[in-house]
């Protein structure tokens, strides 16, 4: 009787899949700062494919918001987000030495929802809602700002890419082992959903924050604005909670965090205050 046993080829694959996972943790070039972020990362996309792909689709939703009529409706608002943009991006430099010269956008969209994004190299949107319902202050856009920038510089939307295509190989090799497919598979992608994405998620939360308030304390905005800002945000979320709160920490304890590092850099803000 022949054996059709592919158990030991699919175990050899499986353990490539996972020396695969375990190799490519690497720490990106995202420097510390005097908040101290610093953590060992998967980056298994490259960043050229990141900052093309973030070109395309940025492109993309602005095409659409103009079709719409709802990009940069407001001339006097999008100069105040480009001149607050202005004064955060040199401070980049702190984290990461190529930033300043990346191809920087600032672009305002309107829209019900309260959030705002900064994709790879630098490509800011602000819906107006966030602006309008919140009554921002300059300090306070500074604080949403410099949190949306830090995920940019962190790399985290190229870190959850690398995640997923780690997740997708694992399943691969999970099929051959066990010659399961379909609905059975897609429980054990949840679950790796659950492990990989959903606790780095509030991990990449934590360091924009912590990022942001140094970046905006660095251009002369205090820091103790993002208090304020997830104080506003608490109030509004109490009911559905908006966009920008989704796979977030709970409030009260990113209000907690902000205050503490808020302290910490606080006398970069009065630095930079005494130069202006």
């Amino acid at each position: 009787m022949i054996s059709t046993n592919t158990t030991q080829p699919a175990k050899i694959i499986f353990s490539l899949v996972m020396f695969a996972l375990l190799a490519s943790c690497t720490s990106n070039v995202t420097k510390k700062g005097t908040v101290g972020v610093e953590r060992s990362q998967m980056m298994l996309v490259s960043e050229s494919e990141m900052e093309q792909g973030a070109d395309k689709a940025y492109a993309d939703i602005l095409a659409k918001a103009k079709k719409e009529n709802k990009l940069n409706n407001n001339p006097a608002e999008l100069k105040r987000l480009r001149a607050i943009a202005n004064r955060l991006i040199p401070q980049t430099k702190v984290f990461r030495d190529d930033a300043p010269s990346w191809h920087w956008e600032v672009n305002l969209i309107q829209s019900k929802e309260l959030n705002a994004w900064c994709m790879p190299g630098g490509k800011i949107a602000f819906y107006s809602a966030i602006i309008d319902k919140l009554h921002l202050t300059d300090d306070e856009i500074a604080a949403i700002m410099g949190h949306e920038i830090s995920h940019a510089l962190r790399e985290h939307g190229r870190e959850r890419a690398s995640e997923a295509m780690v997740g997708q190989a694992g399943l691969t090799a999970l099929s051959l082992i066990t010659g399961i497919q379909g609905p059975a598979l897609d429980a054990s992608n949840m679950v790796m959903q659950a492990t990989f994405i959903l606790p780095n998620s509030r991990t990449h939360e934590q360091e924009a924050d912590r990022m942001g308030v140094e970046l905006a304390a660095r251009a002369g905005y205090n820091p103790y604005a993002a208090v304020k800002v997830w104080k506003k945000m608490s109030e509004i979320s109490k009911n559905a909670p908006p966009e920008i709160l989704s796979t977030h920490p709970s409030n009260a304890s990113r209000i907690k965090d902000l205050e503490h590092y808020a302290k910490l850099v606080e006398p970069l803000y009065l630095k930079a205050k005494q130069h202006s």
